[in-house]
């Protein structure tokens, strides 16, 4: 019986299913010169990639791992991260990529609760686990150094080729973990047909797109793995760098970058953004934080190619996408929902709210999560069922629509201050602070109040040069805001807490707050 041919790239992407390692495959076998991933001067192929892919899973079975078990990765991002993944993929696991940022406590409970038998790791990932267990894990050494056994040694040989794998749509490709900053971090594990929902949504063919956000990041992933499963190339950067940014767009004549918005911000305040060509970019990319609608209008302004942002969740559910370049004069909201998509308002009895009105965001589609990894009871308070009994997504945040369909979204349910019984919504306060001009950013918290129970306080980073007192920005911003608006107290800082992928911090605002200011409330002068 002959054997009949692979499917071709375009006919997989058109397919109800394809695995990205299968994708990669064909990729390699149509343009096998194509360069896949660039990180500094080295540079890999599509054929080096898919020989690659094929080593690691091939050590990966030798080693024990079999499929729908995970396999861990902690590491800066790098070629060999990027092939690790997909090898991971390739072996028929599900991957667990860890932020090297965490505490060794919590990477220590992540590795724990993954399950895995291989710890892909570097040399960093290793110093912060000292003293810890984690070599009761196999660690394997992606920098080659004494992290664990090198990785240039202990991939297969080559020519090595993995076992034959069944991926099924619902088996998990990846567990994400939540940041942590909350209490212990959850796994948001997603399933190879949300991924690949996501490969044949839009297409990235021919793109060159910037990876300047960590590869264990779902705002990273967003994007990288679409560019690979269109057989686009993907430049890594280890650490983001505004300057090495823009230099390396000009020099790979750039087309796609994800990017956070303090990413945003850093790139546009640099005095010689003019002097580089950017005019190959199609489209730059926004999520994982708000994204100021003066900073998205001075982007359409200067920068080439369009803007989208999206707003959504690593656990999946409804998402909206803002195409600000088509419609400037939405900037101050999130967009419409994506098709399939369906989002709604509820309250807090979990009831649907009239039109107009401000209630949690809930969303569903086929972007879903499985659920979180081990914590079944987690998984069902990220859920709401509307009256048919279709399975939501509950986001945490509070928004309203407009008149058009347009998201605006307002706070997390538990940023909200309740103040003298009054809701208080941060965001309004702090995007009329930066409306100042010498305040870069700024946060706004509910510290504890003994007169009110909550009461609003700011913290604000000046732009650089800029210099003006405390005590007159929050006597400027009083001035703007309604009385049960005011703050009680701002603080200057160099620049706010936040998250590797940009999100500020604000529990670290709080506990800060608490630290080494609430004498100021005690004493009344709230």
């Amino acid at each position: 019986m002959t054997k009949a041919a692979p499917l071709s790239t375009e006919a997989l992407l058109a397919s109800s299913f394809a695995a990205l390692p299968d994708i990669i495959r064909a990729h390699a076998v149509e343009h096998p010169d194509a360069l896949a991933l660039v990180e500094g001067r080295e540079r890999l192929t599509y054929a080096g990639l898919a020989a690659l892919i094929d080593r690691i899973a091939f050590a990966l079975q030798r080693d024990g791992v079999r499929s729908r078990e995970a396999v861990a990765i902690c590491a800066r991002s790098s070629i060999n991260y990027a092939a690790a993944f997909c090898g991971a993929l390739a072996a028929g696991a599900a991957v667990a990529p860890l932020s090297p940022s965490s505490t060794a406590t919590s990477l220590a409970m992540m590795l724990e609760d993954s399950g895995a038998k291989v710890f892909l790791l570097d040399r960093k990932t290793a110093e912060t686990l000292k003293g810890t267990d984690y070599q009761e894990v196999k660690p394997i050494a992606l920098d080659d150094s004494e992290a664990g056994e090198p990785f240039s040694r202990w991939i297969g040989a080559e020519g090595a080729a993995p076992a034959d794998v069944v991926i099924a749509p619902d088996d998990a490709f990846n567990i994400i973990y939540s940041s942590g900053t909350t209490g212990a971090p959850k796994g948001i594990v997603q399933p190879h047909r949300m991924r690949f929902g996501q490969f044949a949504r839009i297409s990235y063919k021919g793109a060159v797109s910037i990876v300047s956000t960590p590869l264990y990041s779902n705002t990273t992933l967003v994007v990288f793995l679409p560019t690979l499963a269109h057989g686009g190339t993907a430049i890594l950067m280890p650490k983001f760098d505004a300057g090495e940014f823009l230099r390396l767009s000009e020099a790979h004549r750039a087309t796609h970058a994800m990017l956070v918005p303090v990413q945003y911000r850093r790139i546009m305040e640099r005095e010689d953004f003019g002097d580089y060509d950017l005019s190959s970019y199609v489209v730059k990319l926004s999520t994982s934080a708000p994204f100021p609608a003066s900073l998205k209008a001075d982007v359409l302004k200067r920068w080439p190619g369009g803007l989208v942002e999206v707003y959504g969740m690593t656990e999946g559910g409804g998402a909206t996408r803002l195409v600000a370049h088509e419609f400037p004069h939405k900037l101050h909201t999130v967009g419409q929902p994506m098709p399939g998509s369906e989002l709604r308002l509820i309250d807090e009895e979990g009831h649907e709210v009239a039109k107009g009105e401000i209630g949690e965001v809930v969303g569903r589609s086929e972007m879903m999560m499985t659920g979180y990894h081990n914590q079944p009871g987690k998984t069902r308070e990220a859920e709401w069922r509307d009256e048919n009994g279709r399975r939501f997504i509950r986001t945490g945040d509070i928004g309203r629509f407009d008149e058009d369909g347009f998201l605006i979204l307002l706070d997390r349910s538990k940023d909200l201050i309740i103040s003298g019984g009054f809701n208080i919504y941060p965001s309004d306060i702090e995007s009329e602070l930066v409306r100042h001009e010498a305040i870069a950013e700024a946060a706004v918290i509910g510290a504890d109040s003994e007169r009110w129970g909550e009461t609003p306080v700011a913290f604000v980073a000046l732009r650089q040069g800029a210099a003006i007192d405390g005590v007159a920005l929050m006597d400027w911003v009083n001035a703007k805001l309604g009385k049960t608006q005011r703050l009680s107290d701002l603080v200057v800082l160099d620049a706010l807490p936040r998250s590797p992928i940009g999100k500020v911090l604000k529990r670290e605002l709080r506990d800060l707050y608490r630290r080494d200011h609430s004498s100021k409330l005690k004493s009344g002068k709230d």
